[in-house]
């Protein structure tokens, strides 16, 4: 219980800056995406749509009997698509996109929120230097299996759908093999998860045992 209270007293204490960095991750890993897309094909994108996502999601839930069907449906919805449209082809065919998601969007600012829940327990813990370096090691690979699990790009050449397994086929691995880990997005995001909430379960843990000891010294004195 020690343990939960130490952890309501941070969140408390860091709901601001968990809630400001939380937005800023999730705007900043979209203008990464589309800054790494535009490097990847040396373009600039040359059109942008909005959808509107509320009356999408009506629709849905209007028209899906099944709350089943219905949740991964909402959760794939786009908001906005920015990309590259080669025009060679009648009316055009998008070579290359970025897919703002709001349900990705969400899923990014509490990795955000977490992540400088985590740093900020970090700088107050009283371990030693290089088991800081660890916690904050494990708080990043944690952040990057999210992130890169939670990656909205498509391209042509993989579909177009929008997938986090775009990003590893821009850096080279084959298109098919690519493809075959799409299913492992959910299994390696659950893990950046757990990652994440072990960091601030354990970062609490320690707080509230190095509140005990000083009262166990001064008992056997």
């Amino acid at each position: 219980m020690k343990t939960l209270s130490v952890l309501g007293s941070e969140i408390r204490k860091n709901w601001r800056y968990m809630l400001v960095n939380g937005v800023l991750f999730a705007l900043l890993f979209q203008v990464a995406m589309l800054i790494a897309l535009m490097v990847r094909f040396q373009a600039f994108p040359n059109y942008t749509t909005f959808y509107n996502w509320p009356e999408a999601v009506s629709v849905i839930i209007q028209s899906t009997p099944s709350i089943r069907d219905m949740a991964p449906i909402i959760w794939e919805e786009w908001l906005i698509e920015i990309g590259r449209m080669n025009y060679d082809y009648g009316t055009g065919i998008s070579e290359w996109s970025l897919n703002v998601i709001p349900s990705r969007l969400l899923v990014l600012f509490f990795v955000g929120a977490m992540v400088s829940l985590c740093l900020a327990m970090v700088r107050r813990d009283t371990c030693q230097a290089g088991v800081s370096n660890t916690l904050r090691a494990t708080t990043g690979v944690g952040t990057l299996l999210i992130a890169m699990t939670n990656a909205t790009m498509s391209w042509v050449v993989c579909c177009a759908t929008p997938t986090w397994v775009v990003g590893l086929a821009m850096l080279g691995l084959g298109v098919s093999s690519s493809l075959a880990l799409e299913q492992l997005g959910p299994v390696l995001s659950g893990a950046g998860f757990v990652l994440l909430t072990a960091m601030i379960i354990g970062l609490a843990w320690r707080r509230a045992r190095n509140r005990r000891d000083p009262e166990g010294v001064l008992a056997h004195a």
